[in-house]
């Protein structure tokens, strides 16, 4: 069998990668007071389009689900004239862009939402700790609404209409966060998710709003237009390990592949200090996965490498290196030094430290 490269090209249902990196979500914070995506991110996103495959940042599919400040939306016409430059700036250089769509749920502030939001969750479970307000600094994370039978249906719609929005922007599809401890995590969990109805309690209870979530978002934009990110065994955002994780993303994974997703992501945060995902575990869930599954770590060219030759991914997640350098996958491929990115300006609003770092 031929070798695969990490810089081969690689077909993820009908989308054509132009290599198997992916540039992994993460926050930057630099949209707008109203969540209206600016146009440096237009600079930054196109910037970083030789990556095979681009996730953006978790973005808000409700005024209720932006927990944090300078997030941006994918709720309103507004947002969506906003992010339509943002996917054509990948297009233009041939690159592949999905949405990532993020309900923060409990992980959330009224002092970054619109007056008229609501915190909701599956249980009344406050985090512990505080998050940062641009109004008032740090603050304790409040105690979260319980959400009823109508708030689950209305979440659910909530993510299908930002999906619809994601496509009318020009997104390829969209990437459900079920991890880091968001809205759909939250209701995996048994200590997040205490309910006694039929969202809570079992195993098969607790995947119901994920599963309807994802089944809802197919049927409105097409299986091959939505990927899902999970973080089993991960404990941001205050999650924790419980007996019946195996078994919970197991039965996930399952409900999902049937539902027709193009994508599996599996977010593993070992690097950063958290449980390592047991490797036994990760095989089951490869092989309970018909499509594209990959990893999104601190991946290098390397470990990337190593990871696709065992057959352990499909794609290489990198994360912080695209950061500052927005040429990564030909500094990767030439064997140039790469550049280090300024931690202190990760989430401070504007250009610099964002859309200023230059190519080799």
């Amino acid at each position: 069998m031929a070798h695969l490269s990490v810089f081969d090209p690689y077909t993820m249902g009908s989308h054509h990668l132009a290599n198997r990196f992916v540039m992994n979500p993460m926050t930057r914070c630099r949209a707008d007071a109203d969540a209206v995506p600016t146009a440096i991110m237009a600079d930054y996103y196109g910037q970083r389009a030789t990556a095979g495959l681009i996730v953006t940042e978790g973005t808000a599919p409700s005024a209720n689900g932006r927990g944090y400040t300078r997030q941006p939306g994918l709720w309103n016409d507004a947002q969506v004239a906003a992010w339509t430059p943002v996917a054509a700036a990948v297009h233009a250089k041939g690159g592949v862009i999905f949405a990532q769509l993020m309900h923060t749920g409990r992980v959330s502030h009224k002092a970054n939402m619109e007056a008229s939001a609501r915190i909701v969750a599956p249980s009344p479970v406050a985090l512990a700790g505080q998050m940062y307000t641009d109004a008032a600094g740090m603050q304790d994370y409040p105690v979260p609404e319980e959400m009823t039978a109508a708030d689950i249906v209305a979440a659910r719609d909530e993510f299908v209409n930002a999906s619809k929005n994601a496509v009318a922007a020009g997104f390829d599809g969209v990437e459900l966060h079920s991890a880091n401890g968001y809205l759909l995590e939250q209701f995996l969990s048994p200590h997040t998710n205490q309910r006694t109805d039929s969202y809570g309690g079992s195993v098969e209870n607790r995947i119901r709003f994920v599963v309807e979530v994802a089944q809802a978002v197919v049927a409105a934009i097409g299986g091959d237009k939505v990927g899902i990110r999970i973080s089993p065994y991960g404990m941001a955002s205050g999650m924790t390990p419980y007996p019946e994780v195996d078994e919970t993303y197991l039965a996930l994974a399952k409900a999902l592949a049937d539902a027709g997703l193009v994508y599996l992501h599996v977010a593993n945060h070992a690097a950063m200090g958290n449980p390592a995902i047991p490797a036994e575990f990760l095989k089951a869930l490869h092989a309970a996965w018909p499509r594209t599954f990959f990893l999104g770590g601190s991946f290098d060219l390397a470990s990337g490498q190593a990871a696709l030759d065992a057959g352990e991914t499909d794609l290489v997640g990198i994360g912080r290196a695209f950061i500052a350098n927005p040429d990564l996958v030909a500094r990767l491929k030439n064997g140039t030094a790469l550049a280090a990115p300024n931690f202190d300006l990760f989430y401070t609003p504007g250009a610099t430290g964002y859309s200023d770092y230059a190519a080799a």
